[in-house]
């Protein structure tokens, strides 16, 4: 049980942690204003504050963010009349504005606005204590303070919708793509450490009574060509005797120097409505440790995966799945379980396989996802100009309330599947 929880918690923790690092390292490079790097949400366990940043780990182990200047009425808006309390520096520059006048500092200017604006010419106009109308700059790293919570002003071009579409397309871009890049070091790890299976065609093993045994095929056999078409992996084989049922398939085998003809028919079967064929053989890879050919596998496997899913959300789509077949965070719990029995390195391909699942799952052109806010800069770039954000975040709400609803649901399900 506390194995299973540990390994839940640093599988998830950093897939939304490279997930949320993506995010990040390109909003800094974009000059975005980066206010908080969280992973896990709800309660704060630990916040530090570094430069302009507050980073914090948060309770549930189950998502992050990156909260980005200008971004969820992140601005602070000081209306005419409001009493504030100004810290100037030695060129009257304001650095820190108070929002409530029980201070008791004796360098505070306090001050009645009359107008102000913190976000594109940054300055505030008002009347002192004796009643004089003055005008002070304010710094562009001035810090508001209310209630003891401190918060860095975010000038217009610190903020995120002040940047060019490229710079924001690439920012939220960067998420699911570094989780991409996770697995494929994920992977390419795994090929230096347990090796790189060869897939070469050997036979490993022959089944009694099978239609292998029946035409003669053996023990270490090497399978040059099937059909006449040569045969340079065991996942060609197999595609080849799978696609024949009940039909013949001519073999030539390598044995002990030699090349040998057969012929193998292979037995009709059946699996969810597909139909395939099985000549009764077994397969081990042979590993072999080489760091070109480790690099190699990452890219395989990584891509291997993206198609996979891929193909798995199309039959989602086309009705050959259902919602049961869908996993919350019960379910790839349950199945982190699982798959910790059999050790670290099935850990880690599971660790990798989720990590791609993230990034396609983040990129699906749907509201509050990062595919859906792409899609909104797509239809930016053909407009020439952005969408209304009030009707822009209207759209991520409703999408926000309907991809709850559907983790309540599929969480649900998952309940019930592994525990009733």
């Amino acid at each position: 049980m506390a194995t299973t929880v540990i390994s839940f918690i640093i599988i998830f923790g950093s897939l939304v942690f490279f997930h949320e690092f993506g995010h990040f390292l390109f909003a800094k490079k974009a000059g975005i204003m980066v206010r908080e790097f969280a992973i896990g949400m709800g309660p704060k366990i630990i916040g530090i504050q570094k430069g302009e940043t507050l980073y914090t780990l948060r309770l549930l182990p189950l998502g992050g963010y990156v909260r980005m200047a200008g971004e969820d009425f992140d601005t602070v808006e000081l209306l005419p009349g409001y009493r504030v309390g100004l810290i100037l520096n030695p060129q009257d520059e304001v650095t820190k504005i108070y929002l409530n006048s029980n201070v008791s500092n004796p360098d505070v200017l306090f001050l009645e606005t009359e107008e102000a604006d913190l976000n594109d010419k940054l300055f505030i106009k008002g009347y002192d204590d004796e009643g004089s109308l003055v005008r002070f700059s304010v710094s562009r790293t001035a810090v508001i303070i209310e209630k003891g919570q401190k918060t860095l002003i975010a000038p217009k071009d610190r903020q995120f919708d002040s940047k060019p579409l490229m710079g924001r397309f690439l920012t939220i871009l960067a998420g699911p793509v570094f989780n991409f890049i996770l697995a494929f070091f994920v992977f390419v790890a795994l090929g230096l450490l347990n090796g790189v299976p060869t897939n070469e065609p050997i036979i490993t093993d022959v089944q009694e009574n099978s239609p292998a045994q029946a035409a003669g095929i053996e023990k270490g056999d090497y399978v040059k060509s099937s059909n006449g078409v040569a045969v340079d992996t065991w996942t060609e084989f197999t595609e080849t005797i799978q696609d024949n049922p009940g039909n013949s398939v001519d073999l030539e085998i390598e044995r002990d120097g030699e090349l040998v003809t057969l012929q193998v028919t292979p037995e009709e079967m059946e699996d969810a409505g597909q139909k395939f064929g099985q000549i009764g053989v077994f397969y081990t890879s042979p590993v072999e440790k080489n760091p070109l050919k480790a690099i190699a596998y990452g890219a395989q496997q990584t891509w291997f995966w993206i198609a996979k899913i891929f193909e798995l959300l199309g039959m989602l789509i086309t009705g050959k799945f259902t919602l049961d077949a869908l996993s919350g965070p019960v379910g790839i719990y349950k199945a982190t379980e699982e798959v910790a029995q059999y050790g670290i390195y099935n850990l880690m391909n599971w660790a990798a396989v989720l990590s791609i699942n993230l990034g396609i799952m983040n990129l699906l052109p749907l509201p509050a996802l990062d595919g859906g806010r792409l899609l909104f800069f797509l239809v930016e770039a053909l407009r020439g100009k952005p969408i209304d954000r009030q009707k822009e975040g209207m759209v991520h709400f409703v999408g926000i309330m309907l991809l709850m609803l559907l983790m309540l649901v599929v969480t649900w399900n998952d309940i019930q599947k592994f525990f009733f």
